[in-house]
């Protein structure tokens, strides 16, 4: 048995033989003589064309699916083809260099690639990937190679894994829920699209996997882990036995969570603890009620973006989603993130595309989260900004709605934040019989000036909300998407606790509530400091709320104070999470060990 360690995109527990997903290319590269520039444009533009064909077929069986709310994805692949940077720019790589068709695509996405090289957010880094799948398609054409491999999944004599090193978006949308159990890559993030689409699908999945397609060989039973985030290979009968249990438990687990009373999960000292979700469609919306969630506490606005650039989404399309989800959760609130993007989802200028702005621009200018960035991106695009508290002032009417604000450095921001929101309100009350509620405002808390400045910033926004997972990066400066340093970004790192210590004592004191956004709340040793920290709000995923409901009703407050308290003084993680195993027995895992959920059964 050998497990390797990975990232859980994707929660849940899956086990059988493997489906190795190889796509392996060789490497053609050579010079062309003048007479044959035009043979090659041509068997790059009928490549184009095939790879047009393919990709409406994926559109045309993804659009009556379960993810048919992805069809934009595929769309957006389309344009991609006609996008003056690929396709049009390799032929001009041919013509000027004579080279070959398959060296000059590779030229050509080499030079798109270049501008991702410079954005450092994690969303839309990933999206380079949207772009590889195109070229992947383009490449397999041009090379003759047969099209079942480069359009469907192969048929299975039964349900398996699929391995993968990756798995373009198109792959992913035709995944049969019936044959695929779980996904197992060597690469990838949960803000991939493959990951939001393996939720959508309720398939475990493992991402991050180093070396996953170099151990496993074709028919090998693999156990997919997305709550642990491993990959075990030949799994002993012991290991399937007990992953079998314990899926049994969390299904068991989410049907009690699902047939229990409302309203906040209750310590055993009688703390009452809000739970509610985070989620990116407002379909997820029912995940979350179902799993007792009280509301939803972050809604991911960036994700209705898809293709589109923020100025390109109108109001009236905005107002319908937004009051949707309002609807759908009444009458529990709703907090909507104003778009988290940087400037690759900024306007078009002059008629040119992002990417031939950045190209022009300065290298050294700053690009990702420490350039144009969420809410520095809005106060910069503000008309695009105003389209979307417009849209949200509308909602209002329709539900409790909240706006936040991501990736607040200082006060400044929140003041003309609130200025411009003002503004949309007065502008939504001329069009709606009846002056809509006013919108409660929130600061993000992933930095740290903000964290330091909590006291200030509470003279503007009504509530905070603590993303962890940028909070942590930035603090302990890992980027989480890179694999060399992954395993350095920890929840349990003693400046992340105190760092949450110092945010929710200020908050406190000046009477603002402050709520974990976080996928930090999901881990059941962090759950246990972050309430010792004074932490009564959280907000995850809607798949793991039971799990966290079930383990604060087993816990007392007073034991999670005290626990907190002697985890500031202890030096690593590791020694804290020693502690924690020993203080809370059958609650956690020991050090190294596996996180899966709290406690093993219901105690009187």
């Amino acid at each position: 048995m050998l497990t390797l360690a990975g990232l859980g995109v994707s929660p849940g527990v899956a086990w059988g033989p493997a489906a190795l997903l190889r796509q392996r290319q060789p490497a053609v590269r050579y010079l062309i003589a003048p007479p044959r520039v035009a043979m090659e444009t041509g068997r790059l533009e009928a490549a184009r064309e095939a790879t047009a064909r393919q990709l409406r077929a994926v559109l045309a069986k993804v659009a009556g699916s379960a993810v048919a709310e992805f069809s934009h994805l595929f769309e957006a692949q389309l344009l991609m083809l006609d996008d003056p940077m690929l396709v049009a720019r390799a032929k001009s790589i041919i013509a000027r260099e004579r080279i070959n068709a398959e060296w000059a695509l590779d030229r050509a996405f080499d030079e798109f690639s270049a501008i991702f090289a410079h954005v450092e957010d994690a969303y839309l880094r990933e999206r380079r990937g949207d772009v590889a799948d195109v070229v992947g398609r383009l490449r397999h054409n041009l090379l003759a190679a047969h099209p079942g491999a480069a359009d469907f999944l192969p048929d299975l004599a039964a349900p398996a894994i699929l391995v993968a090193a990756d798995l373009a978006p198109s792959f992913a949308a035709q995944i049969d829920r019936r044959t695929i159990l779980g996904l197992a890559l060597e690469t990838g993030s949960r803000t991939h699209h493959s990951a939001i689409l393996a939720r959508s699908l309720g398939l475990p999945a493992v991402a991050g996997a180093a070396g996953v397609t170099r151990h496993i060989l074709p028919g090998t039973v693999v156990l997919v882990d997305g709550d642990r985030g491993t990959v075990v290979i030949d799994p002993t009968p012991e290991a399937l036995d007990e992953a079998a249990a314990r899926a049994e438990r969390l299904r068991t687990r989410a049907a009690s969570a699902r047939a229990a009373e409302r309203g906040p999960a209750l310590t055993a000292d009688g703390v009452a603890i809000l739970f509610q979700a985070n989620i990116e469609r407002p379909e997820e919306a029912e995940d979350a009620r179902e799993a007792g969630a009280e509301g939803i506490g972050l809604f991911r606005s960036e994700f209705l973006l898809g293709a589109r650039t923020v100025d390109e989404f109108d109001e009236e399309s905005q107002y319908l989603v937004y009051r949707d989800l309002a609807e759908r959760m009444a009458p529990f609130p709703v907090t909507i993130r104003t778009f988290d993007v940087d400037e690759s989802h900024g306007a078009h200028e002059g008629g040119r595309n992002g990417a031939d702005l950045d190209l022009e621009r300065d290298e050294t200018a700053s690009r990702g989260p420490l350039g144009l960035r969420a809410i520095r991106l809005s106060l910069n695009r503000r008309d695009a900004f105003e389209t979307q508290l417009r849209a949200l002032s509308r909602a209002a009417c329709h539900g409790s709605l909240r706006v936040l604000l991501p990736f607040v450095s200082g006060v400044e921001e929140v003041r003309e934040a609130k200025t411009v929101l003002e503004g949309a309100w007065r502008a939504a009350c001329r069009g709606i019989a009846g002056a809509p509620p006013r919108v409660p405002v929130g600061a993000m808390i992933e930095v740290p000036s903000a964290a330091l400045t909590v006291d200030l910033l509470a003279a503007e926004a009504d509530f905070f909300s603590i993303g962890t997972n940028d909070l942590i990066q930035y603090c302990l400066a890992v980027d989480r998407t890179d694999g060399r340093v992954a395993r350095l970004f920890d929840p349990l790192h003693p400046a992340i606790l105190r760092v949450i210590r110092h945010v929710a004592r200020l908050a406190r004191r000046r009477r603002r509530t402050v709520a974990v956004c976080g996928e930090m709340a999901s881990d059941p040793r962090a759950l246990l400091l972050l309430l010792g920290l004074g932490v009564t709000e959280f907000s995850m995923r809607p798949s793991a709320i039971p799990t966290a409901r079930h383990l604060v009703r087993r816990v007392a407050m007073a034991d999670a104070q005290r626990a907190s308290a002697r985890a500031l003084g202890l030096a690593t993680s590791g020694e804290i999470a020693a502690m924690l195993a020993e203080a809370f027995p059958g609650a956690v895992a020991g050090p190294g060990g596996e996180n899966d959920g709290p406690l093993e059964e219901d105690e009187p």
